[in-house]
C-alpha cells in the first residue's frame, strides 16, 4: 500500500510525514524505516525507526533510489512501514518523470506487505494520474 502525501514546497509535508511515523511506532509490530536525503530532522523521529540518509551512500538518480529501497527492505522480512522523504528531489527527476518507478514500488509494497508513506512536492491538482490514485 502506497500512501503520499502531497502539498507545495513549505506546506509541511515533512512535518506530516515524520508525525505518520512517529504514530505508526505504537502500532508496528515489524520494522520501519524512514530514508530522506538529509539530516536535519533524524531527532524528530522516535528511536525505534531506522532513519536512512541517502547521502551517505552517493544515491543518484531513480534506479539508484529504487534499488537503494529493495535493498533496505530486502534487509530484514520484518519491515512494516516505509518513509520515504522527497522522492523527486532524491530521484532527481520531474515526478512526471517517475511512473516506473512507483510502479515497482507498488508491486514490492505488495510482495512484502509493506505500507509506504512518500512526500511529494506539488499541489493535489497537479498530481500526475499515476500517482493520484494512491492519495
Amino acid at each position: 500500500m502506497i500512501t503520499i502525501i502531497c502539498g507545495p514546497k513549505g506546506s509541511g509535508k515533512t512535518k506530516r510525514i515524520i508525525d505518520a511515523a512517529n504514530e505508526a511506532v505504537s502500532a508496528a509490530k515489524g520494522h520501519l524505516i524512514f530514508i530522506t536525503d538529509t539530516k536535519r530532522y533524524m531527532y524528530d523521529l522516535k528511536r525505534e525507526i531506522r532513519f536512512i540518509d541517502v547521502g551517505d551512500y552517493s544515491v543518484a538518480g531513480m534506479d539508484a533510489l529504487s534499488g537503494f529501497i529493495r535493498g533496505a527492505i530486502a534487509g530484514s522480512y520484518d519491515n512494516e512501514y516505509l518513509f520515504l522523504d522527497g522522492v523527486a528531489r532524491i530521484a532527481g527527476k520531474p515526478l512526471s518523470e517517475m511512473g516506473s518507478f512507483f510502479f515497482l514500488m507498488e508491486k514490492v509494497a505488495a510482495l512484502r506487505d509493506i505500507k509506504m508513506y512518500i512526500t511529494c512536492s506539488c499541489a493535489e491538482e497537479e498530481l500526475p494520474d499515476f500517482v493520484k490514485k494512491y492519495l
